[in-house]
């Protein structure tokens, strides 16, 4: 029988903190750094490099997050001497000092870096971290089928974004896919500008497989100059922990784009918008209105998108009230006629039922796919792809 076990500490060094004067007092800190077999490489890369600060030798600290970073750019100083280095499958971290200052550099293979600088003074901090980061970056290549798209979770240190870029058709490459009212409704959203917004929720809700991702994608593209679109994963977390919550629609208050809006993704959020939800998900409920209409969401310019394969009659009224949604659209099946009409522009024959079909059922019958009975079948999740 296996026996599980505490991790055995291998390393914990104490040592005294230089003496500092601050507003008149002494700051005379012990610096308790505390590793463990737990620990990776670069994680007591992390540790190490906090030692300068914490014992008042460099007590001012500079740092900076680096995105479309340069394969060939070396992000330290010609003059920095290597004390450490560590390699993982997906990333980089160096530790490096010269005079009167220490930098730690994480490095990840999808181009992103961090940087952070401590030093005996704040200009020389700002001055090595300047120096690393010059001509660090290049411009993110351009590509009209793509879109930058965010993606939240909240993992063991807490909210962690990172930013991919991911096929987005043209609303007028697909405004097809969808019957006539919901087109005629997407086409004012699509045109909407930063002036034009009125209401924070956009709700699309309906069967699945009709498409309501595919058409938040294709916002996102639309919407792409004045908006950050940004997907959360976990959104029962998000509404569940108030420090997620600020991190995702607050942000940084120094942030470049804070001028910019935001949209929040929230896929399949059922549970949380139904009727009963203000029984079953305690505060989560609030909280969204509160993003929505209330004080949080004058913090930030923050729009909402919810899909859902619940029929409107079944949602919460606080969240279809008159104001509150910029749109609530029903993406139900394309009508019998318009679903003949999508396969013959493909050139596919196949007989359609009287009910029409829906776009993951056109999609399949384009590929040659049999077209499943459903009927009385139990509703499934697409996913994020239609």
């Amino acid at each position: 029988m296996s026996m599980s076990r505490e991790p055995r500490e291998i390393l914990h060094l104490i040592e005294p903190a230089e003496s500092t004067k601050a507003g008149g007092s002494d700051l005379t800190l012990p610096v308790v750094l505390n590793l463990d077999e737990t620990n990776s490489h670069s994680e007591v890369l992390d540790v190490l490099s906090l030692r300068p600060f914490a014992s008042g030798q460099q007590p001012w600290s500079r740092s900076t997050r680096l995105e479309h970073v340069r394969p060939e750019a070396p992000l330290r100083p010609e003059s920095a001497r290597t004390l450490r280095s560590a390699h993982e499958k997906t990333k980089s971290s160096v530790l490096a000092e010269g005079d009167g200052w220490t930098l730690l550099c994480n490095r990840w293979k999808n181009g992103t870096a961090y940087l952070e600088v401590c030093a005996v003074t704040d200009e020389l901090a700002e001055e090595i971290l300047d120096e690393c980061v010059r001509d660090a970056t290049e411009p993110p290549k351009v590509d009209e089928t793509k879109v930058p798209m965010g993606f939240w979770h909240h993992g063991a240190h807490g909210p962690s974004r990172s930013e991919r870029a991911i096929s987005a058709d043209s609303w007028s490459d697909i405004r097809r896919n969808y019957t006539a009212p919901v087109a005629e409704a997407l086409d004012t959203v699509m045109g909407l500008d930063r002036e034009q917004v009125s209401g924070r929720l956009l709700l699309l809700h309906g069967p699945p497989g009709t498409g309501k991702t595919t058409a938040l994608r294709a916002l996102a593209r639309a919407w792409s100059e004045w908006c950050q679109a940004d997907c959360v994963l976990d959104p029962e977390a998000l509404f569940g922990a108030p420090s997620y919550l600020m991190e995702v629609a607050v942000g940084d208050e120094y942030d470049d784009d804070k001028n910019r809006w935001r949209l929040l993704i929230l896929e399949d959020c059922d549970e949380l918008i139904r009727g009963e939800a203000k029984q079953s998900t305690g505060q989560g409920l609030s909280r969204l209105l509160n993003l929505t209409d209330g004080m949080l969401g004058q913090g930030r310019d923050v729009l909402v998108a919810i899909t859902t394969n619940e029929d409107l009659t079944r949602l919460h009224p606080a969240v279809v009230r008159p104001g509150r949604c910029l749109a609530q659209i029903e993406v139900g099946p394309l009508t019998r006629p318009e679903a003949t009409a999508w396969l013959d522009a493909d050139g596919v024959e196949a007989e359609v039922g009287p009910d029409g079909a829906t776009l993951a059922e056109l999609v399949a019958m384009r590929k040659g796919e049999k077209r499943p009975d459903t009927q009385g079948a139990p509703v499934t999740d697409t996913g994020f792809y239609l």
